[in-house]
């Protein structure tokens, strides 16, 4: 017996090799620097944790309605209105159990059999496998050199359906400027194309600004907008991401909800709730430590001579270590006990480059650097 065709599609991460070995070499009592882990390294702000558990002992531990409490809805969608620019009201959130749920929802109800997607070279891992599993056909599109634009414009075809953009960039780190994005979307009216817009990253900002492509002209009513609270909160285990769209694709994914995961679970989406209310203190401690260990890994690859892309936002450095990217991972990680992720997973254009998350102490990025230094010397 075989499996599902849109399963059996996927292949299994290049990331997979990596993190088994690292396993391995912990079990054995190395001292392994995990640079691959994207997420933040805080912990989740007290009152969040407080008002999960205060929604518990209030008996708020059942079924929800599909798409998520209807306060959480429309504090979402105030959130969009004033921070993000975007008219959404409640008709246009679904609460999902993460941001890479939202993801997939939305690509099962949109993407069809031959539907053309176009990802931008390197992007994150999930979207071609997403796209892959409801039997689409990922396009990869180049950046640019110095990877603020890439020519999507020469890769659409009669076959294109979306367009999916993530700024701030993981792996890259880029934060894509207005003009660029502003070209997204002329393409995206013009062609009559949809959006993905995945904003997971958009608080984690260093240098320049955010922009929602659904608050371009002409594109709210084309636009998915991806976000949740495992970045900006430190809430990556509570599991909870949002989409913000036009009414006909929130009522789609809604079905698809109801008869998958029902619903996000209850307590977490009153921590959410909270989450919303708070002050960017917490924010603005976090991105400031961010910023202080991107500036120190930064500060020794210029010493050691190895490009990257221009790390604006997000967590991570993108590097250009000169060879294969998947065997200088396995070697780095045999030889100096230190995981990074190769290039390789996240397209097809950038195999000798290699993407390093800081989401680990300054202690742990200082010894990265050290035995960085040796390996390559």
């Amino acid at each position: 017996m075989n499996p599902a065709k849109r399963v059996d599609a996927v292949k299994p991460s290049a990331t997979l090799r990596i993190s088994a070995i690292a396993k391995q070499l912990a079990k054995e009592g190395k001292d392994v620097v995990d640079m691959s882990v994207g997420e933040p390294d805080f912990k989740t702000p007290q009152r969040i944790i407080d008002a999960a558990y205060r929604a518990m002992n209030e008996g708020k531990i059942f079924y929800t309605p599909t798409k998520g409490i209807p306060e959480l809805l429309n504090a979402i969608a105030e959130k969009m209105r004033k921070e993000n620019a975007v008219p959404a009201t409640a008709d246009n959130v679904i609460v999902t159990p993460g941001a890479k749920y939202a993801i997939f929802e939305a690509m099962m109800c949109l993407i069809e059999d031959g539907d053309e997607v176009i990802l931008l070279d390197p992007s994150w891992v999930s979207y071609e496998a997403c796209v892959l599993m409801a039997g689409g056909k990922p396009i990869w599109v180049p950046h640019s050199e110095g990877f603020c634009d890439a020519p999507i414009e020469e890769f659409i075809s009669s076959k294109t359906k979306m367009i999916v953009i993530n700024t701030p960039s993981n792996p890259l780190g880029v934060v894509y400027d207005r003009e660029f994005l502003k070209k997204v979307s002329d393409l995206a009216v013009d062609k009559n194309l949809l959006v993905m817009s995945d904003e997971i990253y958009e608080k984690i900002i260093f240098e320049g600004n955010h922009y929602s492509l659904a608050g371009f002209d002409g594109m709210f009513e084309r636009t998915i907008t991806i976000n949740g609270f495992s970045k900006t909160y430190s809430m990556t285990g509570w599991r909870l991401g949002y989409a913000v769209a036009p009414k006909w694709i929130i009522e789609k994914m809604n079905v698809m909800q109801s008869h998958s995961v029902s619903h996000p679970t209850s307590f977490v989406q009153y921590a959410a709730l909270e989450a919303l209310k708070m002050d960017e203190s917490f924010i603005k401690q976090m991105v400031s430590e961010f910023k202080a260990r991107r500036d120190m890994i930064m500060k020794k690859l210029d010493e050691l001579g190895i490009k990257y892309a221009p790390p604006k936002g997000a967590f991570y450095i993108f590097m250009n270590v000169g060879r294969d990217g998947d065997k200088f991972c396995e070697e780095f990680l045999k030889r100096e006990f230190v995981a990074l992720t190769p290039g390789s997973a996240f397209g097809v254009a950038f195999k000798n480059w290699v993407r390093l998350s800081y989401a680990t102490s300054r202690e742990r990025i200082s010894e990265f650097l050290k035995r960085l230094e040796r390996y390559i010397s």
